[in-house]
């Protein structure tokens, strides 16, 4: 009886380790389709290069756009906002002026973190680049909040006012003047560099619009 015992031991430790084998199988041949199948599907976009304007869609950002989404992913900006617009009959983001078009996979091939978001506590920022036009907007919208924005006066500072005032101020107190800090400044320039261009080729995506226009008209 103890050699059948033990024999039973070895038959059910084979088909665990022939279990284990499974499940590792599966996991990895999953991980595999979604990781390397969608490297081969979007790894590949390139820019789209227009040679009447001798220019690359989408572009870079520039240098101290760059710096400012290294500020933009310190606060946690993408707690509340996101950066995708939505296609029509999937949301209202277009009527509410946060794009002319949908997001594409190419629009984001120049970044290695993309800031897609999580919820949107705030509105969509793919396009804010267009509604605000200037850094002094951006300054008092962060240093003075909004109902539903924080201020972020922290990231400003008081110095002595000069004879004439800096153009970056965003207030005065008494013979001081509230100016922007470099942190400030260079995330101002990263989301006043956030304005997808609104007519470059997206051969994919107007594939994909084209499928779903002809699966509606079936139904």
């Amino acid at each position: 009886m103890g050699k059948h015992i033990r024999l039973g031991g070895i038959r059910v430790m084979k088909n665990g380790l022939l279990l284990f084998i499974g499940i590792f199988a599966a996991i990895g041949l999953s991980w595999a389709g979604l990781a390397l199948g969608t490297n081969a599907q979007l790894g590949g976009l390139a820019p789209y290069y227009d040679q009447l304007e001798n220019r690359a869609f989408p572009e870079r950002a520039p240098g101290i756009a760059s710096r400012g989404k290294l500020v933009y992913e310190d606060l946690g900006c993408a707690s509340c906002h996101t950066q995708a617009v939505r296609r029509p009959g999937f949301g209202s983001d277009q009527d509410r002026k946060w794009g002319d078009r949908q997001s594409y996979a190419r629009d984001y091939i120049h970044q290695e973190r993309v800031q897609l978001g999580l919820s949107r506590i705030g509105p969509d920022l793919t396009n804010v680049g267009s509604r605000l036009k200037s850094p002094d907007d951006v300054f008092k919208l962060l240093y003075h909040g909004t109902a539903a924005m924080p201020a972020y006066a922290f990231l400003f500072e008081e110095r002595p006012a000069l004879a004439q005032p800096s153009p970056k101020a965003v207030g005065r107190s008494g013979d001081r003047e509230i100016v922007p800090t470099p942190r400030a400044e260079v995330l101002a320039a990263y989301l006043l560099s956030l304005n997808s261009p609104a007519d470059y080729p997206v051969e994919k995506a107007e594939n994909t619009m084209a499928a779903v226009k002809k699966e509606g008209e079936h139904k």
